[in-house]
């Protein structure tokens, strides 16, 4: 059963004036749990307009939004209890920080569900835990903290509050290599380990290839497809139309079999194309002193 469910989805930005523009159009889509799926799109697809209407932060044109099948606009006295369970962060949420010390910004959402201090407290030291800070980092001022520990404490607020769906609009923007890398797996340990549904908008091809089961890809302002990943990628020819990319290992890969070399198609990670060369060497070891015991 889908967590989250859209029905002819449809946002129309100025409507009624000259600088009318659909932005998200008739979008029927179905969410399942417990996933990590990546959302792309070139720019002005529509897919940040579209999370921004998950958790009710834009109100449809037309169509409706479901959250556990229930209809978030339906009465709108239930939209704060909508986005608890609907977290969304924003690209650059360290922006955002405003408290005088971490643990009280990490613990501001949770503190408005009006939880006990002592759960406040648990969730706080959890979620630090899981994003690799250090406690002594708790009682510091966020503004004293390094960029990337900002970006792990902004999004820690709203991991905090365990969302059943987590939105994250470009998490690793602006981070190096290693901090992308790091960042990411801590969010996929997140997902594991709480069991919701984390949707990663990202313009990485690379980051959504490892890190994802499922990509839901816009364009023009509607769903192109939404798909396990493997499947997306497949679609090469269709994807470079719309002005998106395979992984750049996953060309390479092509590449190689153009060329003659016996490779499996879906290889759209190093590691995965790391095994798959490897084996092919070992295969040709093998198949070389064969013929030499002959």
């Amino acid at each position: 059963m889908a967590i989250l469910k859209t029905e002819d989805l449809t946002y129309v930005y100025s409507a009624g004036t000259p600088f009318e523009k659909t932005a998200v159009d008739h979008v029927n889509l179905e969410i399942e749990s417990n996933q990590m799926i990546g959302v792309i799109g070139h720019t002005g697809s529509g897919k940040s307009t579209l999370m921004q209407h998950f958790n009710g932060l834009l109100q449809p044109t037309s169509g409706k939004i479901y959250l556990e099948q229930r209809d978030i606009w339906a009465d709108k006295s239930r939209l704060r209890e909508v986005r608890f369970q609907v977290g969304l962060v924003f690209q650059y949420p360290e922006y955002q920080l405003f408290e005088e010390t971490v643990y009280k910004d990490i613990a501001f959402g949770v503190r408005n569900m009006g939880l006990q201090e002592t759960e406040i407290r648990e969730r706080v030291f959890e979620t630090a835990q899981m994003l690799g800070m250090d406690k002594n980092l708790l009682e510091r001022s966020p503004f004293a903290l390094s960029g990337g520990q900002k970006r792990r404490a902004a999004i820690a607020g709203v991991m905090a509050m365990r969302p059943k769906i987590l939105i994250l609009d470009e998490p690793c923007a602006g981070l190096d290599p290693k901090g992308r890398n790091l960042m990411l797996r801590q969010i996929r340990d997140y997902q594991k380990k709480t069991g919701s549904t984390v949707l990663l908008v990202s313009h990485s091809m690379e980051d959504v290839a490892e890190f994802t089961e499922k990509l839901l890809v816009m364009s023009k302002a509607r769903l192109f497809c939404y798909e396990d990943t493997k499947l997306v990628f497949r679609k090469s020819e269709e994807l470079k139309e719309l002005g998106l990319r395979i992984p750049q290992i996953a060309s390479v890969m092509q590449a190689l079999r153009k060329h003659g070399y016996d490779l499996p198609e879906d290889l759209y990670t190093v590691e995965q194309a790391r095994q798959a060369v490897l084996q092919l060497l070992q295969n040709k070891v093998r198949s070389r002193e064969d013929g030499a015991s002959c």
